[in-house]
């Protein structure tokens, strides 16, 4: 199979611990509107839009509303968020993050970031990511979500690599889906039960170094 030229990684519960913030975030606009999310309600949200995560909410809610109001809450809600990870620093990068984007780098892989995250910039500023990246394709540079593969495509164009050459790193199924639509092979970081669709699955990027990864690409 061809060679991994380049590695583009979504950001939240794949490189930093962010995703607590986003249920905390989201199960107190719902209390407000009196129901319970749960966390594995949070599940569905994982990897899509902040609009389209808004409507999957309201929907186990069971509450309609108009456009106008939907995007007070949508704000609403990023506020909160923000205010969470205005206070995040380095200790909050996931177990062996770092080390694999520093083994990518030295390796002479290019790296990218894939996230729908409109608020990416702040997080890899404020943990000191930012400087292991050759390109960063947030939210605020895509029109579709994610399982759509905009992200990824415009990350591996800005790299000049070709998608057969690009390896994605995803903890969510619909990012998953985004890879292999892309054209990409994929990492899924978590669980083979709810990311058995990717390439290869490993509990966290602790259990990856690019000479594994390598070589369980081999024949892939």
């Amino acid at each position: 199979m061809s060679d991994i030229k380049a590695c583009l990684f979504d950001l939240d519960g794949v490189l930093v611990d962010t995703a607590r913030y986003h249920y905390i975030a989201w199960r107190e606009l719902a209390e407000e509107l009196g129901f319970v999310f749960t966390e594995q309600d949070n599940e569905r949200l994982k990897g899509v839009s902040r609009a389209a995560s808004l409507n999957i909410l309201l929907e186990i809610g069971g509450i309609t509303l108009g456009e106008d109001e939907k995007a007070r809450l949508a704000e609403q809600k990023n506020n909160r968020y923000v205010e969470y990870i205005a206070k995040m620093d380095s200790s909050e990068i996931l177990p062996g993050a770092l080390d694999f984007l520093q083994e990518c780098r030295t390796s002479g892989i290019k790296v990218a970031l894939g996230s729908a995250s409109k608020n990416a910039m702040t997080i890899l500023n404020n943990t000191g990511l930012t400087p292991y990246f050759d390109a960063i394709i947030d939210g605020t540079h895509t029109s579709a979500a994610k399982p759509d593969p905009e992200v990824f495509l415009l990350g591996a164009k800005a790299l000049d690599t070709v998608p057969a050459h690009c390896v994605v790193f995803e903890d969510a199924a619909a990012g998953i889906l985004a890879a292999s639509r892309a054209g990409m092979r994929s990492v899924g970081i978590g669980s083979p039960e709810t990311l058995g669709e990717a390439t290869l699955v490993v509990p966290s990027l602790q259990q990856l170094t690019v000479a594994t990864l390598k070589e369980s690409f081999a024949t892939v």
